[in-house]
């Protein structure tokens, strides 16, 4: 009985697909969620572009513009939070992300002094800007929007990927605005 009890095959399919299923089983999750990650950026940065480019021909505004974005993200789920719609603008494509450019730099150190350097001021507000320019911008300038969200994982592995219960996507675009109207050249202001 011992020698026909180790010769025995049946059941040994059983037996190893019991081995792989679990494996098997993570792995489509796995896939599920990823799927599900790539769909949403795709639908996000779609929406991001569709927004953005209603606002470059300037008949849009910065809450139209949010509007747009969550209008079309509502659609796809309930459960997606935007969590930031950003929109900063900046006078030329080599400004994206940069404090306003030294004309003149007496020291030579790269940073603004008030008192001695001369900068170009793009926005023409007078002082000398380190961060960018918040909105959507003037004709012809260049716009950076920038949208976050977070949304539910489909599938409860998170925790066997290490990733957590919300999943966040962050993406952006620049573009620039239309000529839609003349814009003033941007002032060099000395101290």
């Amino acid at each position: 009985m011992i020698t026909r009890f180790l010769t025995a095959t049946r059941g040994a399919t059983v037996l190893e697909f019991a081995l792989i299923l679990p494996v098997l089983c993570a792995l489509l999750a796995g896939g599920f969620e990823l799927g599900y990650r790539a769909y949403v950026n795709a639908i996000l940065q779609g929406a991001l572009l569709e927004a953005s480019r209603q606002a470059t021909v300037g008949d849009r505004s910065g809450a139209q513009i949010d509007k747009t974005i969550t209008d079309r993200m509502a659609t796809l789920s309930g459960s997606i939070s935007i969590q930031s719609i950003k929109k900063e603008s900046f006078y030329n494509f080599s400004n994206v992300g940069k404090p306003e450019k030294l004309t003149f730099d007496r020291n030579g150190d790269g940073a603004y002094d008030s008192t001695q350097d001369c900068y170009e001021d793009a926005n023409n507000n007078g002082a000398y800007d380190v961060k960018t320019n918040s909105g959507i911008g003037t004709a012809d300038d260049i716009v950076r929007y920038t949208v976050s969200l977070q949304y539910p994982s489909i599938m409860p592995v998170g925790s066997l990927f290490g990733w957590g219960s919300q999943q966040e996507i962050t993406t952006s675009t620049v573009l620039r605005n239309q000529p839609f109207t003349s814009r003033a050249m941007p002032t060099v202001r000395c101290p």
